[in-house]
């Protein structure tokens, strides 16, 4: 099948591109693995809430449902996503894999699990979370322990009885440290003591204020910007702080080691647990790539602003492709236009 652009997944980032090459009346396909547009957020855990308002939630054209100040959870996420790919009638082909990419006289061809196509253009589209990073020392663990990793926990169900650990202290280990401090006993390990802002200041979502301020529209490269990268991303909320009082959590250091059941932090202590939930971050798997030039010592792809070295090739939906909003749902549709304005230029 030919297109002019393909777009190589279909959450965010896809959507967004896809509305701005239906404004340009650009010829497009959207492929996307999943079975439903919005499961990338289905298939998180349970209690998963945005720390960005509905109001800082949304794609450009359309509104998110329901007050601009709330939360949303992760279905009314997949929810909103499946109804914007629907109301602009993007052309997704669901449950399409891509297996290879690659270029000749041009032209890219892409192979994918149902059929072949041709484009001049291609958009990936994936966003930064492909291979879960698990540290090699997990090896080490006895397997009378339970692990899993963030993107495969559910609920606390899934655990054993006993002491768990959590591995990371961004938002989302910090999350579901909250959630199973309800249920047992857990320690959070990190490398640093978590950054905790309130959600709300005078009455107003802190997000409202971020956008006041400026700190939404900082650029990666500003003075703001690097300030903001040099540092590890800040918890929302006072959850964690209630849960650590309560010493239903308790910090500990970074996980440097494991032997059997006992983990060993980088202050030389040690302990055992039943359960640890990596919530260690993830890796960039680009192997369907054949375009090895356009890969960096990190395994990510190349990019300014989304413009790859490879020449009509693109990437929309990374953190910090162009602001600190650039990841985020509501902050993608910008860098998506940019790159639907380059392909224009160059149609």
């Amino acid at each position: 099948m030919t297109t002019n652009v393909l777009v190589i997944g279909g959450g965010q980032a896809g959507l967004a591109a896809g509305y701005y090459l239906t404004l340009a009346g650009i010829d497009f396909i959207i492929v996307d693995g999943s079975s439903r547009v919005g499961d990338s957020w289905r298939n998180r855990y349970d209690s998963l809430l945005l720390f960005t308002p509905k109001g800082y939630s949304e794609l450009p054209g359309l509104s998110f449902p329901g007050k601009k100040e709330q939360l949303p959870n992760k279905n009314e996420t997949a929810d909103y996503l499946e109804t914007y790919a629907s109301n602009f009638q993007l052309p997704l082909h669901l449950n399409t894999s891509v297996i290879s990419l690659n270029k000749s006289n041009g032209l890219f061809y892409i192979t994918t699990n149902k059929e072949d196509y041709i484009a001049r253009h291609v958009i990936i589209a994936t966003g930064p979370f492909h291979k879960e990073a698990i540290p090699d020392i997990a090896s080490k663990i006895s397997t009378d322990v339970k692990q899993i990793h963030s993107a495969s926990y559910k609920n606390p169900e899934q655990l054993s009885e006993g002491d768990t650990l959590v591995v990371g202290a961004g938002n989302s280990g910090t999350q579901i440290a909250v959630e199973i401090s309800k249920h047992r006993k857990v320690y959070l390990s990190s490398g640093h003591r978590p950054l905790l802002l309130p959600l709300h200041i005078g009455g107003k979502n802190i997000f409202y204020w971020f956008d006041k301020l400026g700190i939404l529209k900082a650029t990666a490269h500003s003075f703001i910007g690097k300030k903001i990268q040099s540092r590890p991303d800040p918890i929302f909320g006072f959850e964690l702080k209630k849960r650590i009082k309560a010493s239903a959590i308790t910090l500990v250091p970074r996980t440097i080691d494991a032997k059997n059941k006992s983990i060993i932090f980088s202050d030389g202590s040690q302990r055992e647990f039943t359960n640890i939930i990596w919530s260690t971050g993830f890796k960039p798997d680009y192997k369907w790539l054949e375009l090895s030039h356009v890969i960096n010592e990190r395994g990510a792809i190349k990019h300014e602003r989304g413009i790859t070295p490879e020449s009509g090739l693109y990437i929309v939906g990374m953190p910090w492709q162009h602001r600190r909003t650039s990841a985020l749902i509501g902050g993608v549709g910008l860098d998506a236009q940019h790159v639907v304005n380059e392909i224009i230029r160059d149609h």
